[in-house]
């Protein structure tokens, strides 16, 4: 039926970093692990789960070091183990590793373009948006046909949450920098069978 529900998943945003509280860009796996503000903010959302006693039946998260870490906070919330999935971040290439500041000031014009015109736009060797976003839906549908009538939590990157966001109420390539989803918050998205619902974005517990 039209509004049975197939799916319902909450996304979870790794904790800060040293790299993410210096608004740098990071796609690196291994580094850096989480801050002393990325562990308490975790902790809050381990919180919120309990205290709005967010079901769950399969956790899901990134491989790198900043989702796991976050990853094991929230499994002590269920008792349960998590799986570690393909759910990598995009790659930025040449822009990888800079702070927004730095790439105002070294490479103004490129980064003017890749927010806003990502659909014309790539940095050498990064990852094209709208092949990220595919990627990213690509992987989320087969999350959402393997646990049928689950609900599910996946810890992993902002980025891959505004991807999943994007995928879910079909927003366009221009649109994605207008989006912002803060480190240590939650995303719950409902899937459908031809459809998909975006029921909060981004709450981060005070």
């Amino acid at each position: 039926m039209y509004f049975d529900r197939k799916c319902k998943i909450t996304f979870i945003s790794h904790g800060a970093t040293i790299f993410s509280e210096e608004n740098r860009i990071s796609d690196m796996e291994n580094h850096p692990p989480l801050s002393e503000n990325g562990t308490e903010e975790i902790l809050k959302i381990c919180d919120f789960l309990k205290k709005r006693r967010v079901k769950n039946d399969k956790i899901y998260t990134s491989s790198a070091t900043r989702c796991v870490q976050s990853a094991k906070y929230v499994a002590k919330v269920y008792k349960k183990d998590f799986e570690i999935i393909d759910l990598k971040t995009r790659k930025y290439g040449k822009f990888s590793g800079m702070t927004f500041h730095q790439l105002e000031t070294k490479f103004p014009e490129e980064l003017k373009q890749m927010v806003k015109e990502p659909q014309i736009y790539t940095p050498e060797d990064a990852e094209p948006l709208a092949d990220f976003i595919e990627r990213v839906a690509k992987t989320v549908a087969k999350i959402v046909d393997k646990n049928s009538g689950n609900r599910v939590i996946v810890v992993t990157h902002p980025d891959v949450i505004k991807a999943a966001i994007c995928d879910a109420l079909n927003v366009p390539l221009t649109s994605f920098y207008n989006l912002y989803i803060r480190t240590g918050s939650a995303t719950q998205i409902s899937y459908y069978e031809d459809w998909k619902s975006l029921v909060y974005s981004d709450y981060t517990p005070i």
